[in-house]
Formats: structure tokens, C-alpha cells, sequence
């Protein structure tokens, strides 16, 4: 099975003020949301956009930073993969290709196997399985 993009996800200062906004374009947004660190929304056709704050991604990138003058990550794509396996070997073929890896595989909270390459203009793009 080829990765294939599922979501777009942002890296935000403050969840009410991103989620009120995305609400007023038509998005269909719990209220309780506003106050979680991790926030989804399925878009029709199926891709949805994910929502962190800036703390939850520190959680597990430290050394993550808030751009500055347009400079940094702040939205990113993210391929889904078949199995946890898979985004092992993707993380892997890509690297070994010469990409640069930014954070590898690693079974993350949420119940994810998670990894995350930089294209070649350094945006991120995480790859993921469900873990189980």
C-alpha cells in the first residue's frame, strides 16, 4: 500500500481562538474542544485538519520553537500508513534517500506509531498508523 495524505495539521497558540475561527468556515467543532491540546475534524471527502497547541507539541518535540518571521513549522502534512511497520520502512526508505528524518518512530500517546521526515523545503510531514 502507497501513504496516503489524511490530514493537514496546525500547530496553534490558542485552541479557542483557532477552533472559533474554523467554526465560523463551517466546520463542525465540539464546544468542549476549545480546551484540548488535540483537537480533529473530518472534511468531506475524507482529510481532516488536526489542531495541537504549541505545549502539546513540545510534549514530544522539545526542541520545537514558535516561528518567527515566517521562518518554522506551523502546519504540516500527514500521510497515513497501513501498519506501524510501514512507518518504520517509509520513515527509513525516505531517510535513506537522503531526507532528513526530524523525529523518528516512535509509539506515541495517542495510540499512534508516529514519525516525522522534512520535504525539502523543511516542512514536516508525519507519518502514521493506527498502533493496534
Amino acid at each position: 500500500m502507497t501513504p496516503r495524505l489524511d490530514a493537514i495539521g496546525l500547530v496553534v497558540a490558542d485552541m479557542a481562538a483557532s477552533l472559533a475561527f474554523y467554526r465560523a468556515l463551517g466546520l463542525d467543532l465540539p464546544a468542549d474542544a476549545d480546551s484540548a491540546p488535540h483537537v480533529e475534524a473530518a472534511l468531506p471527502g475524507g482529510p481532516r485538519v488536526l489542531w495541537d497547541t504549541e505545549d502539546a507539541v513540545r510534549s514530544y518535540d522539545p526542541g520545537w520553537t514558535r516561528p518567527q518571521d515566517g521562518a518554522g513549522e506551523r502546519i504540516g502534512l500527514a500521510f497515513r500508513c497501513d501498519t506501524p511497520a510501514e512507518v518504520d520502512a517509509t520513515y527509513d526508505a525516505l531517510t535513506g534517500a537522503g531526507h532528513r528524518g526530524h523525529l523518528k518512530p516512535w509509539d506515541a500517546v495517542w495510540g499512534q506509531r508516529y514519525a516525522v521526515v522534512l520535504d525539502p523545503d523543511g516542512c514536516a510531514v508525519s507519518l502514521f498508523a493506527n498502533a493496534a
